[in-house]
């Protein structure tokens, strides 16, 4: 059995809401750690002196309960293993695959006294019909691929090793778990992303939509891995994938862009890229047009394009977003008047402007990248991001820290 990398954020988000009438819904793309996640908190819970005749553990995924597809039947089962007495700790992995889950879910929170705990593998589980059933009364934890500083933690690494070259190996590889099994064997690790990333074409998006066009779903999401961090449009990406032959028809180049937004958002509710707008940060007002995409984790870039037009600049971008995005924060694009900040990132009363660069050493890189947020007036911090190794000090409220410092914090 493989070990289980312990990852205690999330172990400890759902220890500070263990036993409040809350569905604890863990939500993340698939292969991420979710059920490992369960597993491990499974263990704490006995850890804690629960006994495990009060845990109910079910991977709906499993043969086991393929009998168990309709919400009544899972009902009935679910009943049946619940303790008489005494609450219990109901996990379910991938529940989406039961028709009807939330009214199942709901019914179990009125008739017993139970703590719950669900993986999904796709935005679909926070549609409105479960909103109906479970409005208030659920608490979202996302999960996602390993941080950098994980996945240093759970790679076995040659002694002298330095955290540049580990870094390399993060951007090759990424971060989805199973691949420490691996050992950065290239082949082998790139055909277990296929593997994933096919599984999340077929079930997670064209199973759940009908009259989809697997190949423009596949070109649409190569588009976005090979311009991450590129400002763009559903309908440029039309006008671009219809310009250079993708789309054939002048029946579909007229509905490309619309087309390409129904796509786009099927690939975001299955968590493989993320959508991010745009911020007037002295109009303080979001922008509707043109926004950027970023992937979830870069090992679906390398394995589909390996190092075909690989933008370095544009991967760290990634990485930074992916982990603001791990720390909690709300993220977006900052346009001041013709400059852009890289990223705004707020959370609660925080915000954070940050710029990404490769280095700062070329003196018009430095002011290009200073420049808008030398613009920003307020008294929010702001800071550059840069593989330069030896930096240090702040230009005029501008700290400047090295980025791999930042994702090891």
């Amino acid at each position: 059995m493989t070990r289980l990398i312990n990852r205690p954020k999330y172990i400890d988000e759902l220890l500070a809401h263990k036993d409040v009438d809350l569905v604890k819904i863990v939500t993340g793309i698939r292969r991420c750690g979710k059920s490992s996640i369960l597993d491990l908190y499974h263990q704490k819970l006995l850890d804690l002196g629960v006994d495990n005749e009060h845990i109910l553990h079910m991977n709906m995924e499993s043969m086991r309960y393929s009998d168990l597809k309709d919400y009544k039947n899972f009902y009935e089962f679910v009943s049946e293993h619940i303790p008489k007495s005494g609450k219990a700790y109901l996990m379910f992995d991938e529940l989406q695959v039961v028709a009807g889950w939330e009214k199942a879910i709901e019914s179990f929170r009125l008739d017993f006294d139970v703590d719950i705990y669900i993986t999904g593998s796709n935005a679909y589980m926070l549609s409105t019909d479960f909103s109906t059933f479970l409005s208030g009364r659920y608490v979202e934890i996302k999960v996602l691929p390993l941080s950098f500083k994980e996945f240093i933690t759970f790679n076995e690494f040659a002694q002298g090793v330095t955290k540049a070259e580990m870094f390399k190996k993060y951007l090759q590889f990424g971060g989805m778990p199973i691949l420490k099994d691996y050992k950065f064997d290239e082949l082998a690790s790139f055909q277990a992303l296929e593997g994933i990333y096919s599984t999340i074409i077929l079930k997670d998006i064209l199973q759940r939509n009908g009259q989809t066009d697997q190949a423009l779903l596949q070109k649409i999401f190569l588009f976005v891995c090979d311009n991450l961090g590129s400002v763009t449009s559903p309908n440029n990406i039309g006008n671009v994938l219809a310009n250079s032959g993708e789309l054939i028809t002048g029946k579909i180049k007229a509905v490309a862009g619309k087309t390409v937004e129904r796509y786009l958002d099927m690939l975001c509710r299955a968590f493989i890229c993320y959508p991010v707008s745009r911020f007037d940060v002295k109009g303080k007002q979001l922008l509707k047009t043109l926004g950027k995409y970023y992937l979830v984790d870069l090992g679906f870039r390398q394995m589909l394009l390996g190092n075909r037009r690989q933008d370095l600049g544009h991967l760290l971008e990634n990485v930074v977003y992916v982990e603001l995005l791990r720390r909690g924060y709300n993220v977006y694009i900052g346009k001041v008047d013709d400059t852009e900040v890289d990223f705004i990132a707020e959370k609660f009363n925080e915000r954070v402007y940050l710029q990404v660069s490769l280095s700062l050493i070329d003196a018009s890189t430095y002011d290009r990248e200073m420049k808008p947020l030398q613009k920003i007036r307020d008294n929010h911090p702001k800071k550059v991001l840069t593989m330069d190794p030896i930096v240090s000090g702040n230009d005029n409220g501008v700290e400047i820290v090295n980025v791999l410092d930042w994702l090891l914090e």
